[in-house]
């Protein structure tokens, strides 16, 4: 039993009841907010209790009430790593006192026994007081009751804002209520919510066509990949490659000689995860080639595919780690009628897992050491979730800066499990998400609390294994659509390139959505300096997520109705500076769409009655409307969308108007 009077309820955000860490990035507020409430009509004292990362110093915050009970405060994390946080609250007697004095004195009743018992209160609360301040008690208790002072004296003591700071920073303990569990905050650097990925395979990467890539390639390919405003450089896996099983061009089970298979059947005579293909040069080749690209400001990120082929060294020398079959024969992963035969998985059930998991820390460490910090999972939720719990957080104790982005396309629970167990980042359902109500349902769900406290999306339009039927069929203005949307509704998005600015869209056969010729099973040459390239606009698209900040997070998405069904209309405004973007996208790649926008001027800013400047930022075309219905076209062969900034009316000191 207790004698505590307040209770504390749903405080937020809190992922599974706290069994799981919320995500922020260093800098970005932390909003939290607590039902607080008790029994009669005490006035209740609210509070925030925090933590940063790396302290074990709490620091405390009072909390404002929002109404019906819910109280809301923050903090903001200043350092990298995990920080804590709880909410406290207790019967204000001071503040409650005071607040009946004063309307009993309004209604002209006596209130001198009510002086007496504030005395009362008064001295009590100098009992908990530090020397000085007790002192400071002491003499305003001695005030209250004195009856040499008047009335007016009185009251002006009594409702003294510092009476009500002293009152709130000594709680007598045994009454504050603490929330438990205390709860925890992931906090991860900038690019863990803003990034902007560009996924390139080494071995493709040659000026010749049929000769196989080097990382010197890559380095050379740094400036047109900078040039768009790519700041994440991912590279499918880089190790040898396996011969037994080897895969050959479209898949064919059977390679030719010279075939140089999969990246992702890892492993051979030349090493296995700690190694590098020997045809792509040498480990300090590729500390060469990441030390370049931070020089273009861009990060490599590395595939990790925790997979062997056939003849990883792995499997000779470890095989207690892998399944073996009644024949004697490794087992190959299948997801029937699909067979995989030049990939060997991992047995997370074996009695041997505590060597393997330290093996497979050990190679996320490796590459670190290479100078990676960026990591993208290859089909997590095919291993142990519990492996993954513990991978994670050894590797962000030591560094707290490491990004990990999971490659699940799996079913949502399982999706979710993965972001909670630390995954920064999250592939997700936006690539088969086209039509307007889907799209808004979808983002809607990702873009509040629970899912959005735990999982941050990156939206990938194409990845080399998905061309989806919208860019088989769209043509050049699909590409635009899906790249627009990607890089506007999430704060981190990735295209798998070349083949997306040069629009390649033919898949292995009808209904498939493999590409055909696949990069995944043989070298391609890509003419980057092809006219109809989207270079251009991806460039343009970048630029504007860099300069303006609605764009580098997923909160502040907010969508508005079009009376057509083929256009999508929504914002992002940023609450510290007021700054909104508003993007119309036609969803139709073949078809001109016009439409008449229903703003929610409200959630822009915007007054009613006054005129405002719509910037497209795209095509620096300017447009002045008043009002929430404003009327779009879009040509799908022009420019399939607008990204409007947002200017409002403002009234100069010379007396005249222009928009901010």
């Amino acid at each position: 039993m207790t004698r505590m009077r307040v209770i504390i309820e749903n405080v937020s955000p809190c992922v599974d009841n706290g069994r799981f860490r919320a995500k922020r990035v260093i800098g970005e507020p932390v909003i939290v907010e607590a039902d607080a409430f008790t029994d009669g009509h005490d006035v209740l004292a609210c509070t925030l209790q925090f933590r940063q990362p790396g302290s074990a110093d709490w620091h405390s915050t009072a909390m404002a009430p929002l109404g019906n009970d819910r109280w809301r405060g923050e903090f903001t994390p200043v350092a990298l790593g995990n920080c804590a946080f709880t909410v406290t609250a207790w019967v204000d007697h001071i503040d409650t006192w005071r607040l009946a004095l004063r309307k009993k004195h309004d209604a002209g009743q006596n209130v001198d026994v009510d002086l007496l018992h504030g005395a009362k209160l008064v001295r009590e609360l100098a009992g908990r007081a530090a020397a000085g301040d007790a002192r400071e008690l002491e003499q305003l208790a001695r005030s209250l009751a004195d009856a040499k002072r008047s009335l007016g004296e009185k009251l002006t003591l009594a409702e003294d804002e510092a009476l009500r700071a002293l009152s709130r920073r000594y709680p007598n303990p045994e009454f504050v209520t603490r929330h438990d569990p205390v709860l925890e905050i992931q906090v991860e650097r900038q690019r863990a919510r803003f990034s902007t990925w560009y996924e390139m395979f080494p071995r493709s990467a040659s000026g010749k066509s049929g000769v196989h890539g080097t990382f010197a390639d890559c380095e050379a390919r740094l400036p047109y990949i900078a040039g768009m405003g790519f700041d994440v450089l991912y590279l499918p896996p880089i190790h040898p490659i396996g011969k037994q099983a080897r895969k050959g061009p479209n898949n064919n089970p059977k390679a030719s000689a010279g075939d140089p298979g999969s990246p992702w059947a890892i492993g051979g005579a030349e090493g296995g995860h700690k190694s590098v293909h020997p045809d792509l040069g040498t480990l300090a080749g590729f500390r060469r080639l990441v030390k370049r690209a931070a020089g273009h400001n861009i990060e490599i990120a590395l595939d990790i595919a925790f997979q062997c082929s056939p003849d990883h060294p792995y499997v000779k020398e470890h095989p207690e780690w892998f399944l073996m079959r009644p024949d004697g024969s490794v087992q190959f992963a299948e997801n029937p009628p699909k067979k995989y035969e030049d990939i060997v998985p991992f047995h997370f059930e074996t009695d041997a897992w505590q060597s393997l998991w330290s093996e497979l820390r050990s190679v996320v460490e490796f590459w670190i050491g290479q100078g990676v910090k960026i990591f993208r999972v290859d089909n997590p939720h095919t291993k142990s979730f519990a492996m993954w719990e513990w991978l994670i957080a050894e590797v962000m104790k030591q560094w707290p800066d490491v990004i990990f982005l999971a490659e699940a396309f799996t079913r949502p629970k399982v999706m979710y499990r993965l972001a909670k167990l630390g995954f920064t980042q999250s592939y997700n359902y936006f690539p088969w998400r086209n039509g307007k109500h889907e799209l808004i349902t979808y983002f809607t769900e990702l873009g509040q609390p629970p899912v959005s406290d735990f999982l941050r999306a990156n939206l990938w339009p194409n990845t080399p294994d998905i061309l989806t039927e919208y860019l088989q069929f769209g043509g050049r203005a699909a590409f635009m659509v899906r790249a627009t949307l990607a890089a506007t509704l999430g704060a981190s998005y990735g295209i798998y390139g070349p083949a997306f600015e040069l629009t390649e869209n033919t898949p292995r056969e009808p209904g498939s959505e493999e590409y055909l010729d696949s990069e995944k099973y043989q070298l391609r040459h890509w003419d980057l300096q092809r006219p109809d390239s989207l270079r251009d606009f991806m460039g343009r698209l970048n630029r504007i997520r860099r300069e303006h900040t609605p764009l580098q997070s997923d909160s502040g998405l907010r969508f508005h109705a079009v009376d057509n069904d083929a256009l999508i209309a929504y914002s992002k405004t940023t609450a510290a500076t007021g700054e909104s973007v508003l993007i119309v996208v036609n969803l139709d790649p073949h078809h001109t769409q016009t439409g008449w926008l229903s703003l929610d001027l409200a959630s822009l800013g915007l007054p009613p009655d006054q005129p405002f400047q719509a910037h497209d930022l795209l095509s620096s075309a300017r447009f002045l409307w008043e009002g929430p219905h404003n009327y779009v076209a879009l040509d799908p062969q022009r420019t399939p969308c607008h990204i409007f900034r947002i200017r409002r009316r403002v009234r100069s000191e010379r007396d005249f108007d222009y928009f901010l």
